[in-house]
C-alpha cells in the first residue's frame, strides 16, 4: 500500500508541473504529459480504493 501511495504522489506532482507549464507557458507538449499523468493517477486511485476496501474488511 505504501508503494501505491508513493506512486500516486509522484503522479500528482507530475500532473501539477505539466499542467502549470501548459496553462502558464502555453506548452502544448506539457498538456499531453499532464493528461497522461491524469490517466495514470485515475488508475492508481481506483487501485488504492480497491486495496483500501479489502484491507478494511
Amino acid at each position: 500500500m505504501k508503494k501505491l501511495v508513493a506512486k500516486i504522489n509522484e503522479n500528482i506532482e507530475a500532473f501539477k508541473i505539466n499542467a502549470e507549464a501548459q496553462v502558464v507557458k502555453g506548452n502544448k507538449a506539457a498538456g499531453a504529459r499532464a493528461r497522461k499523468a491524469a490517466l495514470e493517477l485515475m488508475k492508481d486511485l481506483k487501485e488504492f480504493r480497491k486495496e483500501s476496501v479489502a484491507a478494511s474488511k
